[in-house]
Order: structure tokens, then C-alpha cells, then sequence
């Protein structure tokens, strides 16, 4: 009977991650100060950029450190993978580097732009399965009826050792102080590398692992002290959406990681616009998870004058995702504050609520979201956002709101809320006669809008109002006005005072079909 082969130590792992074939396909990735955040935490903040990787992520390199080791004969007959994302593409760089043939399972729900990008780098596609679990199946079956090698995404010792070279950079580059160094995980590859050089080397430095809240079978894991297959995972962060770590990054981060972090959506959304901030580059979720960690350790422990090192392992981002991020962010880093209002309907409340608003405690505030739609005869229900300068300010101003007699509800952060419920606003009404739309072009500054309420005739009744910033110098609204035919002269004279740039909607069949009874 073989001898059980004993684990391998974080010795064993130094000396595979220094003799690692990663540099053939790789670059060794700029270690970069994150100027902007740095100042604004009270601490150093350096980011590690894979994302600047020719396959846009880490990937590659634990995928080409596992093929650099394959025999000749092995390599004639080829690999094969299963993956939806980075790792096919990397093992698709590095067969075509050592001339191999590269079969990779992508399930039939990928978009076509990864499937092109994998053909593009020379791999065979095929497609299999709604999920990666569908497609990690059959290709454990072509393994074996083809005779190819499995390149499996991370746990396997030179995956990890591969991985484990982003480690020996940072502590090449940077050989100063570093208090802790934050890795996002998935499968566990890339914790795994990273935490097995660190703890060899420099055993003083912090290793933090990093996991969405709603994806994080490690930290159940070693909570656990045994591998834990999670139901199902968020898939924002696709890159890190594992149900279940492989059994030697289990062993591994188990032993050597430090500390784990969860991270919310909201959080990651603030930490890639953070990353797009100093170094304007667009990383992918799993690419900012390390920042949105270090922004939440240091709120946590309070730390000053400390260093911190953030791995962006990815930036492969559908540029569709662009616009939840951006809408996202400001709440991740509570930068707005949302609201449910309730408001007397009734002449002048309208403008006395945006006075209110001009008034709150702190610093200065602008109205990053208003929607409006006439429902009731009595009250009215508006969905404002507003902007807010620290954590926890939305609880006060709702109290604010109440004690002057609007009813209120912090929806800051609630999930309905902010995915969904913001855009359906509105609807048909009976009450909103002799109504008038226009979408005007208001210029964002300080007192616009108040100044198109003193202008406006106080017997014309506002029945419908959109806004929302979209971070230009002028907003883009629409407002519906009950105007009586009596008063049109007098309303045409209103807009040429105002002087702001409008089309007028009320014609519009689309007006007629959604929001006209």
C-alpha cells in the first residue's frame, strides 16, 4: 500500500513558489499607492494591479505554473478545464504558449464575449450545462475518455504556488513595513499562495481573506473545521462564486489565514469606484473585494498610520454592469442616504419639504433622487435620496423629517428598495386632470429647483416629478403640472422666465400608455 504523502508546509510551498514557471505568460504587476483612499483612511493603502495581467487577471499564473510541470506526453494529449471565466482564459494562454491542445467546458449560460475571448487565446469550447457544477462534471468525463490532464481552477499545489508568486512581488516591491495583506477568495487558490509565502517569510504580516456575504463557504468552513457546501451563491461576484473551497486551500487557509471578512454588494460597488479613483481602471467585483475590506477594517479597529496591501485579481467586467456600480456606490459608501417620504397634499408642502431638506444638520446636501407620482388626494408618497458626508447620518435626518411633520422611512438599506422599487415610482392616476409633462434640463447647482418653485403659480399642482443625478453638470427632469386651460398663456410665460431648457412630453404615447389614466 502507499504511504499516505504527508502535507506540504509552508517551506515546501516557498521553494515550489520560487521555482514557479509563471513569467513566460505573466509580468510581474505594479504595486501602486492608492493616493486618494490612502488619505482618506488615515492609512497607506497599495494596490496589487493584476488586473493589469494580459488576460486581465491572476489567473494565468497558477494556470501556466500547473502546465509549465505537465510531462511531454502529458501535454501531447492535452488539457482540458472547466471554468465560465479568468481560469479558462488562462489555461487557454498557457497551452497555446507550450503548443498543447486546451479543451475548456464553459456552461451555455457564459456570454459570448468570454467564449470569443477563450477562442481568441486558441481553447476549444465546449458548452455544457446551465452551471459551472454542470460543466466541472462532464469535463471530469472528457478527462477521462480523452486521456487529457484536468487543470483544476485552484486547488492544486502548483495552482497555489503559482498564485503564491503575487506574494514574493508584493514583498519584493514594498520592503518596508506592511501591517496586512487583504486577499479576496473563491475556490481558495490564491489565499492559499499568497498566505503560504507571507507566513514563511514574514510571518508578522497579517493575511486577510475576503468573501461577499452572500458567497463565503471558506470563512464557514474554518468556522466549521470542515468543508461546507453553501446551497447557493450570490453571483455578483462571479469570480468568487464558490459553493464549495477545495480540500488543500480548506487545509491551508485554515492554518495560516489570519482573519476573514464578509463585504456587501454596496461595499464592493463603492470599492471599484474607489480603485477607478486613483488609478482610473474599471476593476470586476472579485477585483475590489480587498478594497472594500480594508475600508471596513479600518472603521472597524480604527487604525492610523498603518500600511495595507489590496490584491485587484481581476478586471473582467461586463461594461453592462457599469450602471448598477455607479448607482450602487454611493450608498456602498454612504455617500446618500434614501427615503420613503410622506407629504401633505396640499398647496406649498412640496416646496416647504425642499426647504427642510436645505436645512438639515451638517454639511450642505443636494437631491440625488426624487420620484413622485399624484396617488391619494390627501397625501403624497416620494422616494428621495439625498446626499450624506458619514456613516449612520440617514437614521437622524429620517428623525429630522418626522419632527417636522413628514412621515419617513430609511430605506438606505433596504435591498427592495434600492434594486427595484426606486424605478417603479408612478403609474396611471385619475387625479392628475388638466396635467402637463415636460422634461427640462436643470442645471446642478444650489437652489434650481427652488428657484422653479417661486416661479411657478402656487394653483399649479405638481403631479409628477423624476429626478435622479446622474453626475454631469445639469440633471435631467421630468415633471408633470396641472395646469387649466385658462392658465396655459400664463404657464408658456412661466417657462420662457425660467430660461431652463424643456421638451414638452404630453403628447408623447408612451406618457398616454404608463402614466395616464
Amino acid at each position: 500500500m502507499p504511504k499516505p504523502t504527508a502535507p506540504l508546509t509552508p517551506a515546501d510551498y516557498l521553494k515550489k513558489i520560487l521555482t514557479a514557471r509563471v513569467y513566460d505568460v505573466a509580468v510581474e504587476s505594479a504595486l501602486e499607492p492608492a493616493r486618494a483612499l490612502s488619505a482618506r483612511l488615515g492609512n497607506t493603502v497599495l494596490l496589487k494591479r493584476e488586473d493589469q495581467q494580459a488576460v486581465f487577471s491572476f489567473k494565468l499564473r497558477g494556470a501556466y505554473n500547473k502546465l509549465a510541470h505537465l510531462s511531454a506526453e502529458q501535454l501531447a494529449k492535452g488539457v482540458i478545464c472547466a471554468s465560465a471565466g479568468n481560469h479558462a482564459q488562462g489555461v487557454a494562454l498557457g497551452a497555446h504558449k507550450l503548443g498543447a491542445r486546451a479543451v475548456v467546458v464553459m456552461p451555455v449560460t457564459t456570454p459570448q464575449l468570454k467564449i470569443d475571448a477563450v477562442r481568441a487565446l486558441g481553447g476549444e469550447v465546449q458548452l455544457h450545462g446551465d452551471s459551472y457544477s454542470d460543466a466541472y462534471v462532464y469535463a471530469l468525463e472528457q478527462q477521462k475518455m480523452h486521456g487529457l490532464t484536468f487543470v483544476h481552477p485552484f486547488d492544486d499545489p502548483d495552482v497555489i504556488a503559482g498564485q503564491g508568486t503575487i506574494a514574493m512581488e508584493i514583498l519584493r516591491q514594498h520592503q518596508g513595513p506592511l501591517d496586512a495583506v487583504f486577499v479576496a477568495i473563491g475556490g481558495g487558490g490564491l489565499i492559499a499562495g499568497v498566505a503560504n509565502y507571507i507566513k514563511a517569510v514574514r510571518p508578522e504580516i497579517k493575511v486577510i481573506g475576503v468573501q461577499m456575504n452572500d458567497s463565503d463557504a471558506m470563512m464557514q468552513s474554518v468556522a466549521a473545521r470542515q468543508r461546507v457546501t453553501l446551497p447557493d451563491v450570490g453571483l455578483f461576484s462571479d469570480g468568487t462564486a464558490v459553493k464549495l473551497v477545495g480540500e488543500e486551500t480548506f487545509r491551508v487557509a485554515s492554518d495560516l489565514v489570519d482573519e476573514f471578512i464578509t463585504v456587501d454588494t454596496d461595499a464592493v460597488c463603492a470599492g471599484i469606484k474607489d480603485v477607478f479613483i486613483d488609478t482610473r481602471s474599471i476593476v470586476e467585483p472579485a477585483g475590489a473585494l480587498a478594497v472594500a475590506a480594508i475600508k471596513q477594517y479600518v472603521e472597524a479597529h480604527g487604525t492610523r498610520g498603518e500600511t495595507y496591501a489590496a490584491i485587484l485579481c481581476g478586471a473582467n467586467m461586463n461594461f453592462d454592469r457599469l450602471r448598477f456600480v455607479a448607482e450602487r456606490a454611493e450608498v456602498g459608501e454612504e455617500r446618500e442616504a434614501l427615503f420613503a417620504v410622506t407629504i401633505p397634499e396640499e398647496r406649498g408642502s412640496f416646496r416647504r419639504f425642499c426647504e427642510l431638506v436645505g436645512q438639515l444638520p451638517g454639511a450642505s446636501r443636494s437631491v440625488t433622487e426624487f420620484n413622485y407620482r399624484i396617488s391619494d388626494a390627501r397625501e403624497a408618497h416620494v422616494f428621495v435620496g439625498l446626499t450624506t458626508t458619514a456613516r449612520g447620518e440617514s437614521k437622524t435626518i429620517a428623525d429630522t423629517f418626522v419632527a417636522h411633520g413628514f412621515g419617513a422611512i430609511d430605506l438606505t438599506h433596504d435591498e427592495l428598495a434600492k434594486e427595484h422599487i426606486r424605478h417603479m415610482v408612478g403609474g396611471r392616476t385619475g387625479l392628475a386632470h388638466d396635467e402637463r409633462l415636460l422634461r427640462f434640463v436643470f442645471p446642478e447647482r444650489p437652489g434650481a429647483l427652488l428657484k422653479f418653485l417661486s416661479l411657478m403659480r402656487p394653483t399649479w399642482n405638481i403631479s409628477l416629478f423624476h429626478y435622479r443625478n446622474q453626475g454631469a453638470d445639469y440633471g435631467r427632469i421630468l415633471v408633470g403640472l396641472q395646469v387649466p386651460a385658462a392658465d396655459h398663456a400664463a404657464f408658456d410665460e412661466f417657462l420662457r422666465t425660467l430660461g431652463y431648457p424643456f421638451v414638452e412630453e404630453t403628447a408623447n404615447p408612451v406618457y398616454r400608455l404608463f402614466l395616464q389614466a
